[in-house]
């Protein structure tokens, strides 16, 4: 009886176009990716198929064709969203921007500028009173001091566009289904990017991964098998590729319901720019309440974000009309020329999958398909693309036989925490939100108790009309704290609730929009990475929900401090550059920079010789201090017969004479620092290696390239 119930299970699931079959561990055993055939002498098998093209699958593509390993897109919608989605770009995710052909420099020419987005704004209505105004921008955020790059505000779509182009310029060709008639199903479609293709079964034997996609064509539904050695599920929230492969999500589900309004007002962005410009406006009043996000006030592009109670209410209580008129209440009046583009509910969810890597490596989840945040601080695609730039370079040395398929196991080692940490600040961040309408009087919390306690309770007895009548009802009152008889200094609880609302602004309990501490700070503490014995940084601290500053860290695992450099070479052109412009975006090569001692030198030499054994690619920096005046800066004597080398030499701030490279890194001038192809630190010595060097940097890439 149990076989027949086996064999009734095996048929029902064979039925399902959703399907993913995945064979024994036995298959796999002994089994290296890198030793067999995956990546080598199959033209028709593709080596990785990138599922999803959002940020983090084409910041994933562009990254790996630079590394020279091909890949194609797939993507169930049949064209690219022009929802703003998504729009805060922190410092890390620019500094990646910055290795993408310029991306980052055409991003903030592109962007408003600053000064209209880096308030957020509490008032009564855009045109009523202001409750309190937040600037999230320090002095320091435009100096270029722990960063070559600062913060942006660009919206999702407009960000695709541009790597869009840069995919255009690498090779890669958008094709939506009716373009595919030329394209036969079983060919090879390496720099494709294949739109209205839905993942809905996935096959994996012990050499490959066939991923079967469904789309229309000539208005049947068609299917084609892509086989290949590595599928990257970055598919977003809703991932199938999660889904087919049964991988659960942990936290906290449905934190809060909204419904998105993309709306289009020249008249409303004009009339923010000359009286209140910011980023975000929280509007609190009798009619209505929501969270403005002005995307472009130069272009009057925006999103309204809306609390959203089903079943009591329903979509259709959202139509455009419904939309323009709440616009208009939380606005203050109307507007001749509002446009709703787009109305499309969403949950709120804080949650991370309980692994991001399956099928024994050859399965891997990125970005949204691997965590779930609020929107609160905008962590959610900036650790995706951050996940893209950890990942691409591991698949890049696994491809090209450097490293092992261990490395891989590094991927979800390293992110997997990281993700974990930013869910965990996101939430503190949302509930740091919920703050502000509790000091008015409207406690988010007893707003969502009555909804549960509704649907609870009466939801199954009294009809869908009444319940919504009593949550309206239950709301209005709730609203009733906003009116200005109330809500006034002259009114003692209205005083009170005031008062209450500027601590919290003062003090910075409010949501916050940067994290630098937390952005540019965060480090591996296990992964592709030699620690310390003993690390001085100590274990992260507990998010705080609050800006902390950022504290330059060499460690191994945290990513490299920038300091300008200046080129040293025959040419007369003063280039200077960023430490972390050293890292090649061109090839997996690590970054060794010492200083001009003949110890370190002897070091470099050895650091050459393993690279060369273990097929691996290593680049030299000799950073010269810039007190030395008079002094011939050229290494090429010391480091003969190695010729991958670069001579820099430190440029000092006015401000800040006394710093130096090394005393930014807390280490000695002896010491050396070995960087990842992702710019992170993979292993120091703090001063001079005084056993046998040559032993010592094998073990090191032995362990970071998992040939131990």
């Amino acid at each position: 009886m149990a076989m027949l119930g086996l064999i009734k299970k095996v048929t029902r699931i064979s039925r399902n176009n959703s399907r993913v079959r995945v064979y024994p561990v036995r298959y796999f055993q002994s089994k290296d990716l890198s030793n067999t055939n995956s990546f080598h002498g199959e033209d028709a098998k593709l080596p990785v198929l990138i599922v999803g093209a959002g940020p983090v699958g084409l910041v994933l593509s562009i990254l790996l064709t630079k590394l020279g390993v091909k890949c194609a897109v797939v993507d169930k919608a049949t064209s690219f969203s022009k929802h703003p989605q998504a729009h805060f770009i922190n410092n890390r995710s620019m500094e990646i921007f910055r290795e993408l052909d310029g991306l980052a420099e055409e991003i903030e020419r592109s962007q408003p500028p600053v000064d209209l987005w880096r308030k957020f704004i509490y008032c009564t209505s855009l045109s009523g009173s202001t409750l309190g105004t937040v600037d999230h921008m320090q002095p320091q955020d435009f100096e270029k001091v722990v960063s070559p790059v600062s913060v942006a505000h660009f919206s999702q779509y407009k960000l695709t566009n541009l790597m869009l182009k840069r995919l255009e310029h690498l090779g890669f060709h958008v094709r939506i289904p009716k373009e595919l008639d030329g394209l036969e199903l079983g060919s090879v479609i390496a720099r494709q990017i294949l739109m209205g293709h839905e993942c809905v079964g996935i096959d994996v034997n012990k050499d490959s991964v066939t991923a079967t996609v469904s789309f229309l064509s000539g208005g049947k539904h068609m299917k084609r098998n892509i086989q290949c050695s590595l599928l990257v599920g970055a598919d977003g929230a809703g991932s199938e590729v999660r889904k087919l492969t049964k991988i659960e999500m942990r936290g906290e589900r449905d934190l809060q319901k909204l419904v998105s309004v993309h709306f289009m007002s020249r008249e409303l962005g004009e009339y923010l720019m000359s009286s209140r410009p910011g980023m975000l406006f929280f509007i609190f009043n009798t009619k209505g309440i929501g969270v403005l996000v002005a995307h472009d006030l130069q272009q009057g592009e925006f999103v309204l974000q809306i609390p959203y109670y089903p079943p009591q209410q329903s979509l259709s209580d959202f139509s455009p009309e419904m939309c323009k008129m709440l616009i208009f209440n939380l606005v203050g009046h109307e507007l001749s020329d509002l446009d709703v583009a787009d109305i499309k509910p969403w949950v709120m969810h804080a949650e991370v999958a309980e692994k991001f890597m399956c099928c024994e490596n050859r399965v891997i989840l990125a970005g949204d398909a691997a965590h779930r945040f609020p929107p609160a601080g905008g962590f959610g695609m900036n650790t995706g693309i951050q996940d893209a730039h950890n990942l691409a370079w591991k698949i890049a040395a696994l491809v090209q036989g450097s490293a092992k398929s261990s490395i891989l196991n590094t991927y979800e080692t390293e992110r997997r925490p990281i993700a974990l940490f930013n869910t965990s600040l996101s939430v503190q961040n949302f509930r740091a939100a919920m703050a502000v309408p509790s000091a008015l009087g409207l406690d988010p919390t007893v707003a969502n108790s009555v909804h549960s306690f509704i649907n609870k309770t009466v939801g199954s007895i009294l009809p869908t009309g009444l319940q919504k009548a009593i949550l309206d009802n239950v709301f209005a009152l709730g609203r009733a704290q906003l009116s200005e008889s109330l809500l006034n200094e002259s009114n003692p609880l209205g005083n009170q609730r005031l008062s209450r609302l500027k601590s919290i602004f003062d003090g910075g309990k409010s949501l916050q929009l940067q994290f630098p501490a937390e952005d540019l700070g965060f480090r591996y503490l296990e992964g592709a990475i030699v620690p310390d014995n003993r690390s001085e940084a100590g274990d992260p601290k507990v998010p705080s929900g609050r800006r902390r500053d950022y504290v330059p860290c060499a460690e191994p695992g945290s990513r490299l401090p920038h300091m300008h450099v200046r080129l040293l070479s025959s040419s007369t052109k003063e280039v200077v550059v960023s430490t972390l412009d050293l890292v090649s975006t061109e090839k997996v090569e690590f970054l060794l920079i010492i200083s001009p001692l003949q110890e370190s030198y002897e070091l470099a030499c050895a650091t050459f010789k393993v690279a060369k054994e273990f097929m691996a690619n290593v680049k030299v920096c000799v950073i010269w201090p810039s007190s030395e005046e008079g002094v011939e800066r050229d290494s090429k004597l010391a480091l003969a017969p190695w010729e991958n080398y670069v001579d820099v030499m430190e440029v000092k701030r006015q401000d800040d004479e006394g710093t130096s490279w090394w005393s930014i890194c807390k280490m000695s001038e002896r010491g050396s620092i070995l960087v990842r192809p992702d710019q992170h630190i993979a292993w120091r010595a703090k001063s001079s290696v005084t056993l046998d060097p040559t032993s010592h940097i094998r073990d090191v890439f032995s362990i970071i390239l998992g040939k131990q």
